[in-house]
């Protein structure tokens, strides 16, 4: 069963082109203004790392993407929560292909879900998008990788790795 996802959208870009909405239109995400107490959030600004770990909170409680522009993410009050932010990823979307961490609201939410053993409902977010898949394999050794670590130390010990690799060449 895929656990509830939930979008929070900030009114900072067109909501057309938003793979947030996309989803709350399709039915896969619900959106809300104020998510409920306990949902983990997915921050990028969080000092603390999603892992499978999580899962527990997000089976219980759901799983929240604030739907916001990157060129304005400093201005964003996140909401209460579990706050967590995803480890090293590259983003496969059109606007920030290539780029590490930006991942759209679309990415971001079947990151976590893959992170947290719900792979097939992750492939089923990202479906929705005729770049979905590239997400999943530009990304595939890392997701396979952190999906299968025990604790957060574990995640942050792969992300790290995985930076090296990329910087060393």
């Amino acid at each position: 069963m895929r656990p509830r996802l939930i979008v929070v959208r900030l009114p900072h870009d067109d909501p057309r082109k938003s793979t947030g909405m996309r989803l709350v239109r399709r039915g896969i995400a619900e959106r809300s203004r104020r998510p409920p107490r306990g949902t983990v959030v997915l921050d990028p600004t969080s000092p603390r790392l999603l892992s499978p770990e999580d899962r527990p909170w997000i089976e219980r409680w759901g799983l929240v993407a604030v739907d916001a522009s990157w060129k304005r993410i400093g201005e964003v009050r996140w909401p209460r929560g579990r706050r967590r932010r995803l480890p090293f990823l590259v983003a496969a979307n059109p606007i920030n292909y290539g780029k590490p961490e930006m991942l759209s609201t679309a990415e971001a939410l079947a990151a976590a879900l893959y992170i947290c053993g719900w792979r097939e409902e992750a492939e089923e977010v990202l479906s929705q998008f005729k770049w979905g898949p590239e997400f999943l394999r530009v990304n595939a050794d890392r997701l396979e990788a952190y999906s299968s670590a025990e604790t957060e130390e574990d995640v942050e010990r792969l992300s790290e790795e995985f930076v090296r690799e990329l910087v060393e060449g």
